[in-house]
């Protein structure tokens, strides 16, 4: 049977003193939902896990009544296959590269919410701030010497907020290179 790759994002947990859960607690969860290889990487909340259910809709069921479960509260979550997250790594932007000059973050949608709805709800100021659309994401750059005159902040008055999660371009390409390091003995799907 094929194992695949996944990457949860889960939507905010141990920020601002809400919803705060150990990563031992949330691996010990992954694990005990019958999940291998579970990885976990920073507080944000980004997880890595191989299972043979190709269904994504009930895997993030799973998810999500187990996270309720054990936190009282309601945590949205984004699933990636390996090849997706491959394509946001490969499909970046091409002056999408952390350096001294600009701050890079990939905006990952929780479905339903599409790309082509999202973007009209991000304010940008010219010169500061640039998107770029991906598949199921949407890259941003900030100019880090203006990064106070960014119109990004505004995001957390708009419609669109509650179906997002953000990680900054380090977090992203690490987790990738985390799940490409998985080195499961059974045939890997995607």
């Amino acid at each position: 049977m094929k194992k695949y790759k996944y990457l949860v994002l889960l939507r905010g947990i141990n920020v601002g003193g809400k919803n705060i859960i150990k990563m031992n607690d949330l691996k010990k969860i992954f694990e005990d939902l019958g999940f291998t290889n579970v990885i976990t990487y920073i507080q944000s909340g980004n997880v890595i896990f191989c299972n043979d259910e190709k269904n994504r809709a009930i895997l993030i069921d799973k998810i999500e009544k187990a996270l309720f479960k054990k936190l009282k509260n309601y945590i949205s979550v984004v699933i990636l296959t390996f090849s997706e997250i491959e394509k946001v790594i490969n499909n970046r932007p091409v002056d999408f590269e952390n350096n001294n000059e600009y701050k890079n973050d990939v905006i990952f949608l929780i479905e339903p919410l599409k790309v082509k709805d999202a973007i009209k709800e991000i304010k940008t100021r010219d010169g500061v701030d640039k998107l770029y659309e991906g598949k199921r994401v949407i890259y941003i750059t900030r100019s880090i010497k203006n990064l106070t005159k960014s119109y990004f902040s505004k995001i957390l008055n708009t419609p669109i907020y509650k179906n997002i999660t953000i990680r900054n371009w380090n977090t992203t390409r690490k987790i990738y290179e985390l799940m490409n390091a998985i080195n499961d003995k059974e045939e890997q799907g995607d």
